[in-house]
């Protein structure tokens, strides 16, 4: 199968490239496309995973529809038919895996919130007894649920890894009632999406939300409860103690690790196998949460 890595619109300027999402300007609004990119420790990969910006784009839909009455998000339309005409000569390479949104000034905040102590929560954990400087009880196991979920925000870095960060410090970059309102509506998304995912069998252990404001309106913005922004783990398997199995890309990341790579670009290629079963991880967390099978 085909992958897109790489995307130039003609005629319409692109605004930024990130790992996965190529941004163009359209003025008043912004066209959000996601590639098949895949990264992993802060490296984009050479080899891409076939329909991947396809499942992102339509599971971010799906769950921004879900979320609309907890937070407002940027959402203008998903259909290439109703984007601006003159973007009419690409809708091929845009139906499934763009986005037309409104355009805001993001928050310098990573929102991420832990329901499982798993990843840097884990090792923060067995060095000092926190996470993100909240003491946790004694005795937690890897993989362990939390007592309840905990908001742990991160300052954003423009490259490397995002800076962990006490609520503090929040309140100083943005102010006391904003930074409330980041964490009460971080933790509320949380708690919906993962109550629902429970139901379809998905343990949600930890996921991340980036926000920006529309003049002084809060607006959730970006992707929403992606593979590439959550763990997924199958609850039938899930046991404390482990690292579980997962339907994102720690996959990709586990496969890295047995190779003979220092972390530092340029990133290895990924093999066959693992391109196809991180591809099949993608398309069932998608098919499991929304119950639609209108990526084939």
């Amino acid at each position: 199968m085909t992958t897109l890595t790489q995307l130039d619109l003609p005629g319409i300027p692109k605004l930024r490239s990130g790992k996965v999402r190529e941004v163009f300007d359209l003025g008043d609004r912004l066209l959000m496309v996601a590639t098949d990119r895949i990264s992993a420790f802060d490296c984009i990969l050479p080899t891409g995973i076939p329909q991947k910006g396809e499942v992102l784009n339509r599971l971010s839909a799906w769950w921004f529809e879900r979320t609309a009455a907890i937070v407002p998000n940027h959402v203008i339309a998903l259909d290439p038919s109703v984007f601006p005409e003159r973007l009419r000569p690409f809708e091929h390479l845009l139906r499934g895996r763009a986005m037309l949104v409104r355009k805001a000034k993001p928050l310098p905040v990573e929102c991420v919130v832990r329901g499982y102590l798993i990843g840097s929560g884990w090792k923060d954990y067995t060095r000092t007894g926190s996470v993100c400087g909240l003491p946790l009880r004694a005795g937690c196991r890897l993989a362990d649920r939390l007592d309840e979920p905990l908001f742990t925000p991160a300052r954003k870095a423009d490259t490397g890894h995002d800076e962990n960060i006490p609520f503090g410090e929040v309140e100083k970059m943005i102010g006391p009632e904003l930074a409330a309102r980041l964490r009460a509506v971080s933790l509320a998304l949380y708690e919906h999406a993962a109550g629902h995912a429970r139901t379809r069998g998905i343990i949600i252990a930890d996921t991340k939300f980036e926000f920006g404001l529309d003049g002084n309106e809060l607006i959730l913005i970006d992707e929403l409860f992606t593979p590439d922004s959550s763990r997924f783990w199958p609850a039938d398997s899930y046991a404390p103690g482990r690292s579980p199995p997962s339907f994102d890309k720690q996959f990709v990341r586990d496969y890295l690790e047995t190779l003979d790579w220092d972390k530092t670009p340029p990133a290895p290629p990924l093999s066959d196998d693992v391109v196809r079963k991180t591809r099949e991880k993608y398309l069932e967390a998608y098919r499991r949460i929304t119950e639609r099978e209108d990526i084939r």
